[in-house]
């Protein structure tokens, strides 16, 4: 795992996913949390619950974002399990930083919504 490999998914997720983007912090925490999460174990070739909406969607966000790593990134195929889950981590806390700690979105917190 390197930070150059970090970057490159962290820029693919930039470009492409609008799920880090939700309307409140809390929710943009849920979904970065529940999606990466789902991605780490289908990359594992875990088995991932589906039973309520919210693990529906967040399958749905993984399954894709899987793919797209996979299709984009040739190399992400070479790496261990517990590689991705540090790479995934990664990506993770970067998007966390920009779109939830560090953004001056005054609506993510604002106590009337």
């Amino acid at each position: 795992m390197s930070a150059e490999q970090i970057d490159q998914l962290y820029n693919f997720c930039q470009e492409r996913y609008l799920w880090q983007f939700f309307s409140r912090s809390w929710d943009r925490q849920e979904n970065l949390d529940g999606i990466f999460a789902v991605a780490a174990a289908l990359f594992a070739g875990e088995e991932v619950k589906r039973d309520t909406p919210m693990e529906k969607l967040f399958y749905a966000d993984a399954k894709i974002m899987v793919a797209d790593f996979q299709e984009r990134f040739p190399w992400i195929a070479a790496c261990k399990p517990e590689e991705i889950r540090s790479l995934l981590s990664g990506v993770k806390d970067r998007l966390t930083e920009i779109a939830i700690t560090k953004s001056l979105n005054g609506e993510l917190t604002h106590s009337l919504y």
